[in-house]
């Protein structure tokens, strides 16, 4: 089996590009929660309709909707080499059923990009401006990184010396070689 992967770290703290950048360099799919959801609201699915509900006041979705998300993303051929998974688990409860499901080993490494809370809210208002998404206003952000702070920071003690503290600050590429260097190390 290849790499797995976690990328933590707080809402818009450039998770999603560099779980992209690594997958490419690593040639493993990169399963993010976020694009998932995102997706199956933009169906109008059943599980997209219920994702909304949250999503839209900044809430995260319940857990049993994503580990079921997640685990059937996984048995697909494609994640049998290795994966980087980008916004799951996001919580204590998540990351115990994802080792339930697919054992202890399902992660043998997390990257948390550590980023500073005035440059996560800068990021994430002139996301919303160039993308126009309407989840990211300065209320609805403030509030995700209270939940953050509640809910996911807590996985670093959980996970402990798989954590790979990295400075989430820079250039997109800076952060990568970063990245890169934590991984082989």
């Amino acid at each position: 089996m290849g790499r797995r992967i976690l990328f933590l770290g707080p809402p818009g703290g450039g998770k999603g590009t560099q779980a992209k950048m690594v997958r490419r360099a690593l040639g493993v799919p990169h399963v993010s929660t976020g694009d998932m959801l995102r997706e199956a609201m933009a169906s109008g699915s059943d599980l997209g309709r219920q994702a909304e509900t949250y999503v839209s006041v900044g809430d995260l979705v319940p857990d049993e909707l994503v580990v079921a998300l997640v685990e059937e993303r996984l048995a697909r051929e494609d994640a049998a080499g290795g994966y980087l998974l980008d916004g799951f688990p996001r919580n204590l409860p998540q990351a115990e059923a994802l080792a339930e499901v697919l054992g202890d080993e399902a992660l043998d490494t997390i990257v948390y990009l550590d980023v500073d809370e005035e440059e996560i809210i800068a990021r994430l208002l002139k996301r919303a401006e160039l993308e126009g998404r309407a989840d990211d206003n300065e209320e609805t952000i403030r509030h995700r990184l209270e939940v953050f702070h509640g809910e996911t920071e807590p996985l670093i003690a959980y996970y402990g010396d798989r954590v790979r503290r990295v400075d989430g600050t820079g250039s997109v590429e800076d952060i990568y070689c970063r990245i890169a260097l934590e991984l082989a190390s």
